[in-house]
């Protein structure tokens, strides 16, 4: 006899004070993340427009198993978080999915350029941030992408509870950059981009 599947959702801070992550132990995007800064950009995300109708949160993020929620400064957590999960339990047990199906075709751009030294060193970087970096970010319900690689200049975007936190520059520049410079030597300076 099997044991029925309970869905499970709990919290956990971020260095963020305005964000939280809600963390499930069902899969709501695999290899892919979406982040909305309003209901209107959400257009492609069922789960994240049905947030944005609760009239305290301000972002969302989704990744493999977690939702990030930015919340307005007015409001407390505590007042808060019970409703927000049962808001995400109520739409992951109705098994729609969080993002549209068209969304996962687009993914993270492929680039093919020819090989040179800077090439070698942006696999790297993509390397060195793939095993040490997204994993402590997303720990902290953040997510970082790289975007590209120029003239020792790393452009990275910061995501999920990174984006708009206060200790995030300190994270990029004496952590991120510090980790390329040491193991890089062609990084001059690690930036934050917007998307």
């Amino acid at each position: 006899m099997s044991t029925p599947f309970v869905l499970e959702i709990y919290t956990e801070s971020t260095p963020n004070p305005e964000s939280q992550k809600f963390v499930t132990n069902m899969h709501l995007l695999p290899n892919y993340v979406a982040e909305y800064r309003s209901k209107e950009s959400a257009t492609e995300s069922e789960l994240a427009q049905m947030l944005f109708d609760i009239p305290f949160v301000s972002g969302v993020f989704i990744s493999n198993n977690f939702v990030t929620i930015t919340k307005k400064p007015d409001y407390e957590w505590y007042e808060i978080s019970p409703e927000l999960k049962e808001a995400i339990k109520k739409f992951i047990s109705s098994v729609r999915p969080a993002v549209s199906e068209s969304l996962y075709k687009k993914g993270e751009p492929i680039e093919s350029a020819p090989v040179s030294d800077e090439s070698n060193a942006e696999d790297k970087i993509k390397d060195l941030l793939e095993k040490y970096v997204k994993p402590a970010v997303e720990s902290d319900g953040g997510h970082i992408a790289f975007r590209s690689f120029e003239n020792g200049i790393v452009n990275l975007s910061l995501q999920g509870s990174c984006s708009g936190c206060p200790s995030s520059s300190i994270t990029l520049k004496s952590g991120i950059e510090g980790l390329l410079k040491r193991m890089v030597p062609e990084v001059k300076e690690v930036v934050a981009v917007e998307e």
